[in-house]
């Protein structure tokens, strides 16, 4: 975890250098629709949240890297067709990397589109429901093994896309599919994360 944070702090310090015109920042926040592309079993959404905030090091005029540390509520409900459903809900650290592209329209704001790679850390998770009558409420296990639920580590790539207005204020969407098959033992499971939401930059 103290890795991750340093790596993070370099990171956006490094960025500052390169920044041209500016480094500028942001905040994002809203809902996210996650779920778990698997083949361990039937899996829906879940509704969880996110915030985001991040650096703006212009590369160009039109063009920006900008990196984050973003808290992520991930996971899914597992769906048990005569067993009942358990809800499985994930905090997670995220360190995304997003080069994005800004497209002016006039002088009222501008259409932002961008991608890049990014790292999770499982911080905390909890499983929640019923398995037939036996009620389920119980902390997650990160980790490798027979009696572990979760891998801790997750590696992916994030997509965004959203307006912001000349005064700052932005509504944004954005998708994050995970590579890293999270399934402790056998099978895969991977992140599927849709969100929306607002946020403020400068």
């Amino acid at each position: 975890m103290k890795k991750l944070l340093l790596s993070a702090a370099i990171l956006f310090g490094s960025l500052g250098a390169f920044a041209q015109g500016g480094l500028g920042y942001g905040l994002r926040a809203g809902v996210n629709i996650p779920k778990y592309s698997t083949s361990l079993g039937d899996t829906k959404s879940n509704t969880g949240f996110f915030v985001t905030g991040y650096l703006d090091a212009p590369v160009s005029p039109y063009l920006s890297v900008q990196p984050g540390l973003s808290l992520q509520n991930k996971g899914a409900k597992w769906v048990e067709t005569s067993n009942g459903e358990l809800k499985q809900s994930v905090m997670s650290l995220d360190i995304p990397v997003n080069l994005v592209a800004k497209l002016p329209t006039g002088g009222s704001g501008n259409f932002f589109i961008g991608a890049g790679p990014y790292v999770g850390f499982g911080l905390s998770g909890k499983n929640k429901g019923n398995a037939g009558d036996v009620k389920v409420d119980e902390d997650l296990k990160f980790g490798s093994g027979a009696d572990k639920d979760l891998k801790r580590t997750d590696f992916g790539v994030n997509f965004l896309a959203g307006y912001q207005l000349t005064n700052g204020f932005q509504i944004n969407a954005g998708y994050g599919l995970g590579l890293t098959n999270l399934a402790p033992n056998s099978g895969s499971i991977k992140n599927r994360v849709w969100s929306v939401g607002i946020g403020f930059g400068l």
